[in-house]
């Protein structure tokens, strides 16, 4: 099968449609997915609720926020890897083996090829046995660690102090399990508690949203390969996350915050990282001409329409994606819709020829003449905003995760020691229902949304998009992360507002029985 412009009657090559090779299991690998997902998140969540409580639990008051801090940005050292290293397997093909055709007009697959998939698989099997090696350290963990019961008789309580505390404690709620729904009623009818968990899961959203996406942010708005924007981003990403969480957490334990000095120190985080969140404003970029997308085939044609009178007898598929860029710096949809009726190859390189569809240069003035009329690829971006974008969202994301650890700290304090660790199981669930699932979802909407070229098959059935209004999947996208940075400023306020710690008096005997039964 030719990508060039083949006209009936003077070419032997036909244009069939070959038998239908579907699956007869076309859901198979979407369940095999859930399953997986399903997995990981029992496997992983109790470390993020259990784990946090017995360091909180194992260590003074005061260094609590940065042991947790530290905590949680060495558990994004498994995605900064996961990004690098992963972003590197993606050159490498899926099957390992780039397959062959015995066709002197075949070009072999490279990165750059639309229809490239990268080994994705391989990073999974290499977490599987890395997963079971750990197993074996964190089963010889004891239940408490010495001086932890000392620890715990010098800490002051700073439990909200809306009655809850004494119903626990007269209660001794968590010794069965039919204490569940009283312990989790109290929970909810926390509002300091609440209004935390709906802050944080508003900035869950919005940072698994661009854990997601910004790789294809990058690609799509500054003409990166899908390998150099997944290991960019990863590369600005984690290392920002982690920075922000050790920061967060030295400054809350160097300065002794106690609960209400937390709150307001993430309602100014929170506000900083809405500001710089404006980037999106100043750092898009335009598409670049595309025939039959954003503009005409030199003045032929109509847009959102490939086929025009230079090409309407070239016979081409509309599912072929193969992007060509023409020496009139425009990008055509594939050779045949350049018009392109030949092909050669210089150095390795193909380079198309005799294409009707692809104007003058519109470099005049330059000296080099143009060996070609169109080589394989998307034309390179005129967009010199990529430096300046990096740079502000590193800062957003530095000043975004700088609230993840004084959020898991001041949920640890404002709730009775008890139900430490169920007061972050139930954080962790609102934490996925309306942030780390619904993310990725809105954030892919929004992007879909932007797409002005969709892959339609034969059967006129949507596939994946090809081309992106790069102006439009920036608004969308900093509009998404606006809204959910104000939800998470309103809810932290209110938290800061309602926040009432307890008695002198109660506090003070609340530790005086914890020493006698220490003792």
């Amino acid at each position: 099968l030719s990508d060039t412009c083949q006209i009936p009657g003077t070419s032997s090559a036909n244009f069939t449609c070959s038998a239908s090779t579907e699956s007869s299991l076309p859901n198979y690998h979407m369940y095999v997915f859930i399953l997986g997902q399903l997995l990981l998140g029992v496997g992983g969540t109790p470390l993020y609720t259990l784990g946090t409580a017995y360091i909180d639990d194992s260590v003074p008051k005061h260094k609590s926020s940065l042991y947790i801090g530290i905590g949680y940005a060495m558990s994004l050292l498994g995605p900064a890897i996961g990004y690098v290293l992963g972003g590197q397997l993606l050159n490498i093909y899926i099957d390992i083996q780039i397959p062959e055709r015995q066709d002197r007009t075949y070009t072999k697959m490279d990165q750059d090829d639309p229809r490239w998939l990268g080994a994705w698989w391989i990073a999974f099997l290499a977490c599987f046995f890395a997963f079971w090696l750990l197993m074996i350290p964190f089963s010889c963990f004891p239940k408490h660690l010495p001086g932890t019961r000392r620890i715990q008789a010098e800490k002051i309580s700073e439990t909200h102090n809306d009655g809850s505390e004494v119903l626990v404690e007269t209660k001794n709620i968590g010794k069965t399990f039919k204490d569940f729904p009283v312990a989790l009623l109290i929970l909810l009818k926390n509002p300091v508690l609440m209004s935390l968990i709906i802050a944080s899961s508003s900035e869950a959203l919005v940072a698994t949203g661009f854990a997601t996406f910004l790789p294809k942010f990058i690609e799509n708005q500054f003409g990166m390969s899908s390998s150099f924007s997944a290991t960019l981003g990863g590369l600005v990403l984690i290392p920002a996350a982690a920075l922000g969480q050790i920061i967060s957490g030295i400054l809350v334990s160097k300065c002794k915050m106690d609960c209400k000095r937390i709150i307001n120190f993430m309602i100014g985080t929170c506000s900083v990282a809405l500001l710089l969140n404006t980037v999106f404003l100043f750092a898009k970029c335009g598409n670049e001409p595309f025939a039959g997308v954003s503009e005409t085939y030199n003045g032929t044609g109509m847009l959102y329409n490939l086929t025009a009178p230079c090409n309407a007898n070239c016979s081409c598929l509309h599912h072929m994606y193969y992007p060509v860029c023409g020496r009139d710096e425009v990008q055509y949809f594939s050779p045949c819709f350049a018009g392109c009726a030949s092909h050669l190859f210089n150095n390795m390189k193909k380079t198309y020829h005799n294409c009707s569809c692809i104007g003058i240069p519109k470099r005049k003035n330059c000296s080099e003449d143009f060996l070609y009329e169109a080589v394989p690829g998307k034309c390179p971006t005129q967009c010199k905003f990529l430096p300046l974008f990096l740079t502000f969202f590193f800062f957003a994301v530095v000043f975004t995760f700088m609230a993840v650890t004084p959020t898991t700290v001041a949920i640890l304090r404002c709730v009775p020691d008890k139900q430490r660790s169920f007061a972050l199981g139930v954080q962790s669930v609102f934490l996925r229902l309306l942030g780390t699932i619904p993310g990725p979802i809105l954030f892919g909407v929004a992007i879909d949304n932007s797409c002005t070229l969709w892959d339609i098959n034969e059967r006129k059935t949507k596939g994946a998009c090809w081309v992106y209004d790069n102006e439009r999947m920036a608004y969308l996208l900093m509009g998404i992360s606006a809204a959910c940075k104000i939800i998470t400023v309103i809810f932290v306020v209110m938290a800061g507002c309602l926040y009432k710690p307890p008695s002198a008096s109660a506090a003070l005997s609340r530790k005086d029985s914890e020493i006698i039964s220490a003792i």
